[in-house]
């Protein structure tokens, strides 16, 4: 049987929730890391990498629950209600997925960010190592000026840290990366979990921090993805927060402080978490 495991974006926050859901599923028997296909987008693509790093799942859960051992991050002042409204308004009279998201990546190319330099010394700490791991590792970003996606994988001659640091490259809010000679946004562009890259295993399970709600330019909706995917044979289970899990996620996914508690809600969570395959 062939596994997949498919982790969506939702920030720093994402990043610890499903770190300490992965460690609190192997706690209680259930280490479902060892698929030998990881699918990542943005959040999702930076833990798929650490995955791959060699660390154990409790080294991984150390460096996003203890403060002393995480590392650093840039603050970013998120809300949500006003982004969305600025991306609605850059959308404009589009009419296509391929407009919409063309549209966002000019939206954040024109965006007032950090530099490019500062937020990829934040992916290159975030990753305990920089290579390629030697199982199947797609990471999802979208090239701001086409709108069209890009997945990257270790046969595609990209660096692992360039590559998660365009499937992070939130719009707005990030600069986009550049990678030979493209620029590209984050892979949430097209979809929040991008589940129809994972066709072809036998068992999907999804990790979705901001749950099943899909971006305004999601050309392959959630709903729409799974139902391909059981046609085709796969059996899928799907975890995403609970409320005490959601209430240390949402107030802002991008602020740092968010990792400790996050952390240790997707612990908890993860210990009691039931795999319902269907």
């Amino acid at each position: 049987m062939s596994e997949a495991l498919v982790l969506g974006g939702g920030g720093v926050a994402g990043i610890a929730w499903i770190t300490g859901l992965l460690a609190g599923l192997a706690e209680a028997g259930q280490d479902v890391t060892g698929a030998g296909l990881l699918v990542g987008t943005s959040a999702g693509a930076t833990v798929a990498a650490q995955l791959g790093s060699g660390l154990s799942l409790e080294e991984l859960y150390a460096r996003q629950a203890d403060p002393a051992r995480q590392s650093p991050e840039l603050m970013a002042e998120l809300d949500m209600e006003a982004l969305g409204a600025r991306m609605a308004a850059a959308l404009g009279d589009t009419t296509t997925f391929t407009e919409m998201r063309r549209a966002i990546g000019g939206f954040s190319l024109a965006a007032d960010t950090v530099s490019e330099p500062e937020r990829r010394a934040v992916i290159e700490g975030r990753l305990p190592s920089h290579e390629w791991p030697e199982r199947a590792l797609k990471i999802v970003a979208v090239d701001a000026e086409t709108g069209e996606p890009r997945v990257f994988d270790n046969s595609s001659g990209v660096g692992l840290v360039d590559a998660v640091a365009a499937s992070c490259a939130v719009p707005g809010i990030w600069p986009p990366a550049t990678i030979e000679g493209h620029r590209y946004v984050d892979g949430g562009v097209r979809s929040a979990v991008n589940a129809d890259y994972a066709a072809g295993a036998s068992r999907v399970l999804l990790i979705l921090p901001l749950g099943q709600d899909e971006p305004l330019a999601s050309e392959k909706p959630l709903a729409e993805a799974l139902a391909d995917l059981r046609a085709a044979g796969a059996e899928i289970a799907i975890l995403e927060p609970d409320e005490t899990s959601l209430a240390a996620i949402v107030t802002n996914p991008l602020d740092p402080a968010s990792r400790t508690p996050a952390a240790e809600a997707g612990r908890a969570q993860g210990r009691t978490a039931k795999l319902n395959w269907s």
